[in-house]
């Protein structure tokens, strides 16, 4: 599990620069608020504030990042209030949460803004309960909110704005013409809101004080998942992640007991993990969630041991209340959403190769309207595709599925992925390379790369084996190309093989 964090693919290291400039920021933040005169409430309440707008905001341009940005308070601030004026009012304030769940997911609907606003305004009446807060603590939370998000925006648009030269995020899968019961987004709002409305109730009888914990859990379980299986193998993570933060917790935070330096340091190599782990490892970044909250708890001096047991007790009950939801509210298969990431990637190999070749071959623009050709984005695209067929098969791979022989296809067909995206990487590095020489069979190659895609997408199995070139080639970009030939070729067997079920079942 280590190792899968640390050593999976990072291309142009993104998620290392994802993590240390939430570092950077979070912290920046935390420090304004301090200078400005905030509280330890204010500053906590700031901090995370900076942590969620740089987390969760993924809009396609740098533009529509700022344009989301600007628009958390809008949302937050209201639902705050709300928030710190339900304090005193646990049936009002219950239903108000529920509402803020049901709209948060509903949102998704409209792309990563409305996930952005989503999540944002969730957080916020989870982190006015966590902080207790009350109407006249308000004036300074909004003061602490503001100018958190805005230090946080001065780091990311100003101070280190990457993203000019990262690829978005793979949109979420929205299938046309569907509406009503039949949209993913509102199914899983459904879902989303029974999970929580279970948690609250559930959470309740565990603890009066950190019932939130146990919605927190649901919530979070929902959150880029989209069928039942992802669901739940999501809910197993976030308890083994919880359990282990809590073990790691006893050992580290507890003793620290919110002492002010050793504090800041873990809380920010905590801030760290959850950036850079949150792609490759929901596990990981669980761990790095749970001890955050440790050390926050042990600042504001009510962490003991008996609290990390009710925050494992109230993990369990929000992963139980989503697990009760996905089984029996509105299921979401895991087929077609697998089947159409698994596509997506297999289009993104051909885009990388077409872009690769056209960049050996010299082409200005490689046909692509203008743009010079680099397959550098593409590849980290491909990254990004293959991270979500990764959580969409999860469920299959998993070692408590009983489905043995579907078990052994879906870990060949996230083997024979991986050995796609090696070879792009490897294409690619040969492409940046000025003093590779063009060869006039790699445009055959690419070629043939095309049609064996073609072949898997539309499920014609037989025709991507017929056309692959097994000859020994020296030169590196046709090794690489007739590689990528040769792996797709047996993809062709797990995927669509005759006589044989698609790779998840109906």
């Amino acid at each position: 599990m280590l190792k899968r964090v640390f050593m999976a693919p990072d291309p142009g290291r993104a998620r290392l620069r994802f993590a240390v400039r939430a570092v950077l920021g979070v912290g920046l933040a935390v420090t304004v608020c301090g200078l400005a005169g905030h509280s330890l409430t204010g500053a906590v309440t700031g901090g995370l504030a900076a942590m969620l707008a740089l987390f969760t905001v993924t809009d396609v341009t740098v533009r529509g990042q700022a344009v989301t940005t600007a628009l958390l308070p809008a949302v937050g601030l209201p639902v705050l209030a709300a928030a710190a004026g339900l304090h005193d009012h646990p049936v009002a304030r219950g239903l108000a949460l529920l509402a803020v769940v049901g709209a948060g997911v509903y949102a998704r609907r409209w792309g990563p803004r409305g996930h952005s606003l989503g999540i944002f305004a969730f957080m916020t009446f989870f982190v006015a309960q966590f902080l207790h807060a009350v109407p006249a603590q308000l004036p300074e939370l909004y003061g602490a909110v503001v100018l958190s998000l805005l230090t946080a925006s001065a780091v990311r648009f100003g101070l280190w704005c990457y993203e000019r030269r990262t690829p978005p995020p793979p949109a979420p899968l929205a299938p046309a013409g569907e509406r009503g019961l039949a949209r993913a987004t509102t199914r899983q709002a459904v879902q989303a809101t029974v999970a929580a409305g279970f948690a609250l109730v559930m959470g309740q009888l565990v603890s009066g004080d950190r019932w939130y914990w146990a919605v927190g859990a649901a919530w979070w379980i929902f959150v880029n998942t989209t069928s039942r299986g992802e669901t739940l193998v999501r809910g197993f993570r976030r308890v083994l992640g919880t359990v282990l933060g809590i073990v790691l917790g006893l050992a580290v935070a507890v003793p620290v007991a919110g002492a002010a330096v050793p504090t800041a340091v873990l809380v920010a190599v905590c801030v760290f993990g959850i950036f850079y782990s949150a792609a490759v490892s929901y596990t990981w970044m669980m761990l790095s969630v749970t001890l955050l909250a440790e050390l926050l708890y042990g600042l504001l001096g009510v962490l003991d041991p008996a609290l990390l047991g009710v925050r494992l007790a109230e993990t369990g009950v929000g992963a139980l209340g989503a697990l009760l939801a996905v089984a029996f509210v509105l299921p979401i298969t895991t087929h077609s959403t697998t089947d159409a990431w698994i596509q997506r990637a297999l289009r993104c190999v051909h885009a990388c190769t077409a872009e690769a070749t056209a960049r050996l071959a010299g082409s200005p623009d490689g046909g692509l309207g203008g743009a010079a050709p680099d397959p550098a984005p593409r590849v980290a695209e491909l990254e990004l595709l293959l991270g979500r067929v990764r959580l969409s098969v999860a469920p299959l791979v998993h070692p408590l599925n009983p489905v043995r022989a579907r078990k052994r296809r879906a870990r060949r067909v996230l083997a024979l992925l991986d050995d796609c995206a090696r070879e792009i990487r490897g294409l690619a590095a040969v492409a940046a390379d000025r003093e590779a020489a063009h060869d006039v069979r790699l445009a055959a190659a690419c070629k043939r790369v095309e049609t064996a895609v073609e072949a898997l997408v539309e499920g014609r199995a037989s025709s991507v084996a017929a056309q692959v070139d097994r000859s020994h080639v020296r030169e590196p970009a046709l090794a690489h190309l007739h590689a990528l030939e040769r792996t797709l070729a047996e993809l062709a067997d797990p995927l669509r093989g005759p006589s044989r079920s698609p790779l998840v079942g109906a």
